[in-house]
């Protein structure tokens, strides 16, 4: 039994070595095309919708953490078998490490941007791992019968456990590297050209519970498509502003910061967020507007849509009559005073006030193609999502939170809301156990674009209460009550709690 065991772990472990030797070359040439990651790519993008919408919501920004985990465990589980065939023939063992390799190099050549050095990685894998297995079994084969295996217990044990460790830390010297790549926090971002004021103190230093009035960037929801945050260089990245236009270019990074730069308060929603969900957040951008890319293409007549591209061939699609109505759309460069976090789309990402991410938030963008939509379509737009989706204007619960235990007496009920139309957050109104609607109290404007937060004291009596709480936007907007799902343009509906009052 312990002989099949210790046969059984030879495939497995020598396939972590070489996952995490492939993972480490990566980090040094191209992180997306380690054998996982790549593997992970096509099973998103083969993915149904619902079952993509099923585990952002029962897992959150952690969904793709448990993806990338699953995916390592499968290939772990069935290289389960490599031990066994090394074991009768040492050659079908090291086929079948080639054969999983081969697998992870197709994946990795699928990709849009892939080149034929995306295939390194996973040869890479396949020599490491081929070259431990038959290290193993040499120690495998050194053993007297009497062993109970064919080879010394102790040799094989100590070999599998250093090839553990080896794993580890090639594993963690990939990870170091890719966060030595181009350090977003060592560039200095010049300022705006027209400085606008600090935003005013949030309730949340008074409201305990209640988000911050600026979320702070390691705490602002991360929603895409990439399992792996991409590293791209500043000095050699490029966007492209091609298309329908009669000037096409491309700039630099540093010729983009020398173009004038505006900074402004933007809260940001992903369409998947639920009625009361987390995936909102609110901060400072700063940008070069993308009327004036716009303008410096020269836009022709005939196009009608944006077909952004990130650094990895991934699309979206916005409505260039939305993009180019005025608002503050910008190409943003910073968040919340410092570059943008590689998480958040460094060096360059599209911000565009009033728009789902999934039509306007393009990270890590290397093309602005400027077309129709009859002649392209993007990643979600081929999945049945809305081409227009304007955020629907809706308010949020921060506390307390839903089944919370409460003592009786005043109970302060808080959270945010955002509008972003025309007047913005006018009033926030909560509801106690169905009754009337009762005006809250509303924080200090970020403007209309920006999020409020708001409060009410309540004097809670003992039993179980439903709270709930509804936004009226400054055209006299109501927030809908009718529940919608969100696909294929956002939620709707009016969020609802119960807490218990002892």
């Amino acid at each position: 039994m312990r002989s099949r065991i210790v046969i059984a772990t030879l495939g497995p472990v020598a396939g972590a070595v070489g996952l995490a030797a492939a993972h480490l070359v990566a980090a040094v040439t191209t992180p997306s095309a380690s054998p996982v990651l790549a593997v992970g790519e096509v099973v998103i993008d083969h993915t149904p919708t619902p079952v993509k919408e099923w585990a952002i919501a029962h897992f959150g920004t952690h969904d793709k953490t448990i993806l990338t985990g699953s995916v390592l465990v499968v290939v772990l589980l069935v290289s389960t078998a490599v031990g066994p065939l090394a074991r009768r023939r040492p050659t079908h063992g090291v086929a079948a490490m080639c054969l999983l390799a081969v697998v992870a190099a197709t994946c990795a050549l699928t990709r849009p941007t892939a080149g034929p050095l995306d295939v390194v990685p996973s040869v890479v894998a396949a020599v490491v791992g081929s070259g431990v297995l038959l290290l193993l079994l040499r120690l495998l084969g050194r053993a007297t019968p009497a062993d109970g295996v064919s080879g010394s217990r102790r040799a094989v044990l100590l070999g599998l456990a250093g090839a553990v460790v080896v794993a580890a830390a090639l594993g963690e010297a990939g990870r170091r590297v890719i966060r030595l790549r181009d350090r977003p926090e060592d560039i200095k971002l010049p300022p705006p050209a027209d400085p606008i004021p600090a935003l005013p103190a949030g309730l949340d230093r008074t409201v305990p519970g209640i988000s911050p009035f600026v979320t702070p960037n390691g705490s602002f929801y991360r929603v895409d498509t990439r399992l792996d945050v991409p590293v791209v260089d500043s000095s050699s990245w490029r966007l492209a502003v091609d298309g329908m236009v009669d000037r096409p270019f491309t700039i630099g990074f540093d010729d983009l910061l020398a173009m004038p730069l505006i900074e402004r308060d933007i809260t940001l929603t992903c369409v998947s967020n639920s009625v009361g969900g987390p995936y909102v957040g609110a901060a400072r951008w700063l940008g070069v507007r993308l009327g004036d890319l716009l303008d410096r293409a020269g836009v022709q007549r005939t196009a009608d849509q944006i077909l952004s591209t990130d650094v990895g061939g991934m699309t979206i699609s916005t409505p260039l009559a939305l993009a180019a109505d005025g608002r503050d759309a910008m190409l943003a460069v910073g968040m919340n005073g410092v570059p943008l976090p590689r998480e958040h789309g460094f060096p360059a990402r599209l911000v565009i006030p009033g728009l789902y991410g999934f039509i306007s938030a393009t990270k890590w963008v290397t093309r602005l193609t400027l077309t129709t939509y009859d002649d392209a379509s993007a990643y979600w737009t081929k999945r049945g999502w809305a081409t227009d989706a304007p955020i629907k204007i809706s308010s949020r619960i921060d506390t307390p939170r839903s089944l919370q235990q409460l003592r009786a007496g005043d109970v302060v009920i808080g959270g945010v809301a955002w509008a972003q139309t025309d007047g913005g957050v006018a009033k926030v109104e909560v509801r106690i156990d169905g009754g009337p609607w009762i005006t809250a109290h509303l924080g200090p404007s970020g403007g209309n674009d920006y999020w409020r937060q708001w409060f009410h004291r309540w004097h809670a009596t003992p039993g179980t209460h439903m709270l709930s709480c509804r936004v009226t936007d400054g055209s006299g907007d109501v927030q809908s009550p009718a529940r919608a799902l969100p696909f294929p343009s956002g939620s709707s509906g009016i969020q609802s709690i119960t807490v218990t009052v002892g």
